[in-house]
């Protein structure tokens, strides 16, 4: 028995999907959310193999949801949104459902998943990788048990700390496993420059840059932390500031 969660805040297209899982007795809802943070405690709690996710909804986006799980399990979208379909393909979702389906699509979208190893970690992997790739305008972060949204403008750095990053903001400083260069491709430049190997920073919180040594700099923050900047990094801030 295949246990499934259906995320969506439309309770019509909801019922929808339950009506035509009635004719797929391998399938049980095991629960159903109106939104990503409801979402997230049932899937610690009940653990689902298969996700029917809605990416336009209240708080977090269908993709802010899925950038909070640990090991995602199996997704297929459900949306009436076209544009996300090569971000979702990109993230090895499952299928991906343009509202409103037919139940014969919805019966191609179960076999799909009927034809992947039960837990599919290549695709869980890929969808890791690539679930932030697009334009956003805030990062999410889990910060014990509560979520914290960052709107870019409220970022100030991020630097490299073994295996994890520090996600610096005005409001508290979080960690997350993941790599500088994940960051430093996700966020908007010239906005967000890589002024050093282990350090990118919010351009706008910079407020002076003093030289340090011979050909190095420092980005002194409005907040009052420094940062060193290498010769590239001056570089290019150099070019973003128009000095």
């Amino acid at each position: 028995m295949y246990k499934v969660l259906i995320v969506d805040d439309e309770p019509l297209a909801a019922d929808l999907v339950q009506e035509y899982l009635e004719t797929h007795p391998d399938f049980e809802v095991i629960d159903r959310c109106l939104d990503g943070f409801a979402a997230l405690k049932s899937v610690q709690q009940e653990k689902p193999d298969l996700i029917f996710l809605d990416v336009q909804m209240p708080k977090l986006t269908g993709f802010d949801f899925l950038e909070l799980l640990e090991d995602p399990p199996a997704i297929i979208f459900t949306t009436a949104f076209d544009e996300y379909a090569i971000k979702a393909f990109e993230a090895s979702a499952v299928d991906y459902l343009l509202k409103p389906f037919s139940e014969e699509r919805f019966g191609q979208a179960i076999a799909k998943f009927l034809a992947q190893p039960k837990f599919m970690k290549e695709a869980i992997s890929a969808l890791q990788k690539n679930q932030d790739h697009g334009p956003k305008d805030r990062l999410v972060v889990k910060d014990g048990a509560r979520i914290r949204i960052i709107p870019f403008p409220e970022l100030i750095r991020i630097e490299a700390d073994g295996d994890y990053v520090k996600i610096v903001s005005e409001k508290g400083t979080y960690a997350k496993k993941k790599t500088l260069s994940y960051y430093e491709k996700l966020l908007p430049q010239p906005l967000f420059i890589r002024v050093h190997r282990s350090f990118l920073v919010n351009v706008d919180h910079i407020d002076r840059l003093d030289p340090y040594g011979k050909n190095d700099h420092v980005a002194l923050l409005k907040d009052g932390s420094r940062v060193p900047v290498s010769r590239n990094g001056f570089s290019e801030l150099r070019e973003v500031l128009g000095l």
